[in-house]
């Protein structure tokens, strides 16, 4: 984690650093998260299934949020971009063993093609002591 004066720079983990982006960056009690998608747990690609690469794509997010101090709990919203509608139901049953009532804002997006050929991709911003 690099920190300014008034930023906290989470980085990429292992193997993605050379890419010019951060993983997330904390702005006062707010965190905005950069794109996530969902990768093989010791792989550099998405898995071939769609429910364990919505898990994987959630857990990046989850340990993004840990690694800057927040949890689940604490993302207000979310953007989910998904080339394929049609995983709307096949993601939805994931999501829901990660977020609970109330959820979070969220949006779910269809788009072009993602990077690796991802089927998910998620950015999320995150607020502490909201409650």
């Amino acid at each position: 984690m690099a920190t300014t004066e008034k930023r906290q720079y989470i980085q990429l983990p292992a193997g993605l650093a050379d890419l010019p982006f951060s993983s997330a960056v904390a702005v006062g009690n707010t965190l905005y998260l950069a794109g996530h998608i969902g990768l093989e747990p010791g792989a550099q690609k998405p898995s071939g299934n769609p429910e364990r690469e919505a898990r994987d794509v959630l857990d990046s997010v989850r340990d993004t949020l840990t690694r800057a101090g927040y949890t689940l709990q604490d993302v207000a919203s979310l953007t989910i971009f998904c080339p394929d509608l049609s995983l709307y139901e096949t993601f939805n049953n994931i999501y829901r063993a990660y977020f609970r009532p109330p959820f979070p804002a969220r949006a779910f997006i269809g788009s072009g093609p993602l990077l690796l050929g991802a089927r998910f991709e998620i950015q999320a911003i995150a607020v502490k002591g909201a409650e």
